[in-house]
């Protein structure tokens, strides 16, 4: 009687399994599938004999060892505070659509926008993303609470730099940002140039002096009216939250109670709130303005002469020496190699970029 043909097998004898990897390795099958599929942490000697094993037996393809072999990426948290500051949500914006950029780096980039001036919020957020990412970028707020973060952070093995504005005496691994007592400075100068020997009175309006960055520029600002221009009066400093309807208001306030004010230095952001009270007014083209972060609508207000300088710097440098400065620590580098040292441009509107 001939013999009866043996049935198809779906199953390829010759491919291994994972079982046979596991035996190879001197493991569970348990590991070899958290290696293969990364769904856990392993030791490195533990999964470095898996894929070893693995690629002896051909279970895995070239493209596939390799995807095995490459390390998680870094998951990079950016901290900013919510409202109408363009420059901030500029920011944000480029952290979501430059990924392909840090692709190199092997990072993911993420932005988070937390209440304003708001420091036990800022605290909570710090803490909460440091669970879930790799390192964490924020834009910081002088208070005690904040610094305690940074500091729990920083004894879990997350690093943190500050943005824009700094954290004195904190666990902060860098700071990326202007000088910004010389920014003040620079704005103080300007301001006195541009009125020059006309006495008049200046005003200042800040998003909120909770951030360093804008204490120090409006300490540098003081420094130059009282070293080079003592015939210009400065009329006090007003908190517009980086919020342009607040701004706007407090504008108003200043030209109904100041009439013969020929100057605003406004030392953070939504200077179109401002411009928009100068033209109301009717004085957009008399009272000199300078601000901070050239963006899409401080670009507008130079053009049309509302504005007459900007303070600003690269918001893309700024995210690359970040992204440098995480993927160093990681690699164990030092900290600040290859990062440019931020630089501080004055724009007008002859020098638009």
């Amino acid at each position: 009687m001939p013999a009866r043909p043996s049935p198809p097998s779906s199953v390829d004898a010759s491919r291994a399994r994972m079982v046979d990897i596991a035996r190879a390795a001197k493991v569970s099958t348990a590991t070899v599938d958290r290696v293969l599929n990364k769904r856990a942490r392993v030791r490195d000697a533990t999964a470095h004999r898996v894929l070893k094993a693995a690629s002896a037996l051909d279970y895995l393809p070239e493209t596939g060892l390799l995807a095995a072999l490459a390390p998680e990426p870094l998951r990079l948290s950016f901290l900013l505070p919510a409202g109408t500051n363009p420059f901030l949500r500029m920011l944000s914006d480029m952290v979501g659509y430059s990924q392909e950029h840090w692709a190199p780096f092997n990072v993911k980039c993420r932005a988070e926008f937390i209440e304003s001036f708001n420091p036990h919020e800022l605290a909570a957020a710090l803490l909460r993303r440091g669970r879930r990412c790799d390192g964490i970028a924020m834009m910081a707020l002088e208070h005690p609470a904040v610094r305690e973060a940074v500091a729990t952070l920083a004894d879990r093995g997350v690093p943190v730099i500050t943005l824009i504005s700094d954290l004195a005496d904190s666990r902060r691994v860098a700071y990326i940002g202007l000088d910004n007592r010389a920014a003040g400075r620079t704005a103080g100068y300007l301001i006195g140039r541009f009125m020059r020997a006309r006495a008049a009175k200046v005003a200042l309006i800040a998003g909120s002096l909770s951030y360093s960055a804008h204490e120090e520029r409006e300490a540098g600002f003081l420094h130059v009216m009282g070293e080079m221009f003592e015939h210009l009066q400065v009329v006090g400093l007003r908190e517009g939250h980086d919020d342009a309807a607040k701004n706007y208001r407090q504008t108003c306030a200043l030209l109904e109670q100041h009439p013969a004010l020929g100057g605003i230095y406004n030392i953070g952001g939504a200077s179109d709130g401002v411009a928009r009270a100068l033209k109301e007014a009717g004085r957009e083209h008399q009272v000199v303005f300078i601000g901070h972060g050239l963006t899409p609508d401080t670009r507008a207000l130079l053009i049309d002469g509302s504005m007459d300088a900007v303070i600003t710097q690269s918001p893309q440098i700024t995210l690359m020496n970040c992204v440098r400065i995480f993927t160093n620590l990681r690699d164990r580098r030092e900290a600040l190699a290859g990062v440019e040292s931020t630089r501080s441009q004055v724009i007008f509107r002859e020098n638009l970029p």
